[in-house]
């Protein structure tokens, strides 16, 4: 990978460096749905998007796997799934066999910046609680609308700042939040209309993921006492993110049509 790919990546996962990614699946073990809510996009695209046998969906930064399995299990749809770590993308793969969808997911180990460049021609793209890992917004919103044809969605995962915020004010560092004005700017920049966004204002229990974590955490750092401040400065991460999602900036998911 390289620096910048491993950097963005790391933020995206509310690591403080690129030293923990080996890391992350062992921390992340217990948890299946990393950060967005497959049940909101199925919806999403259910109420929005024409399906078909033929229609594609390509989920960008896809973990392991949740969302995909989820939208071929439920709708039935082809999903293409892209990840840099090895060990979601095989957990992804097993998921798939395990819950019978195997020949309509399919998923790609490999740095999703380089791998969108050839990725054309899909109905639907997802991307879901990635942060920067496509740089900014602007060229994260331009290589997503660059996959998918004329008239069809991208579905985003994201949190803006309240208009009055700063993200000084923010207690989770390592991502510049924008507010709900500068993203509806961008998405008219880049002729997408957006149709609707799901709040996410559901009683999302914080703590057994967090608990689980710390626990992983916890775990290696009596493996490798010698890297415990990194172990739980990451869970301190984790709680820090968990705070400004309950108090400081607004979850939300965003179904956009390219116009």
């Amino acid at each position: 990978m390289a620096n910048q790919t491993e950097e963005n990546l790391a933020r995206s996962l509310t690591a403080e460096t690129t030293d923990l990614l080996p890391f992350l699946p062992y921390l992340l073990q217990d948890l299946w749905e990393l950060g967005t809510s497959p049940r909101d996009v199925v919806t999403l695209i259910k109420k929005y998007a024409p399906l078909s046998p033929n229609t594609k969906v390509l989920d960008i930064a896809c973990g392991k796997g949740a969302i995909s399995i989820n939208i071929a299990s439920h709708l039935g749809l082809t999903t293409h799934g892209i990840d840099i770590i090895p060990e979601f993308i095989t957990y992804a793969t097993q998921k798939s066999h395990q819950l019978n969808v195997s020949n309509l997911c399919s998923f790609q180990l490999g740095d999703a910046n380089e791998l969108i460049q050839t990725a054309k021609n899909y109905d639907i793209a997802i991307f879901g609680a990635a942060g920067n890992i496509l740089g900014t917004p602007q060229e994260t919103l331009a290589k997503l609308s660059a996959t998918i044809k004329s008239g069809g969605h991208i579905i985003i995962d994201e949190a803006y700042l309240p208009d009055n915020f700063t993200n000084s004010q923010v207690k989770y560092k390592n991502y510049e939040y924008l507010t709900r004005s500068q993203w509806l700017n961008l998405f008219k920049s880049n002729n997408l209309t957006l149709l609707e966004e799901l709040q996410n204002t559901e009683d999302y229990d914080f703590d057994s993921d967090t608990n689980a974590i710390a626990q992983r955490a916890s775990e290696l750092s009596e493996k490798h006492p010698e890297k415990r401040t990194m172990f739980e400065s990451y869970v301190q991460s984790q709680l820090n993110e968990c705070e400004d999602l309950e108090n400081n900036i607004t979850a939300i998911t965003w179904i956009l049509q390219k116009l």
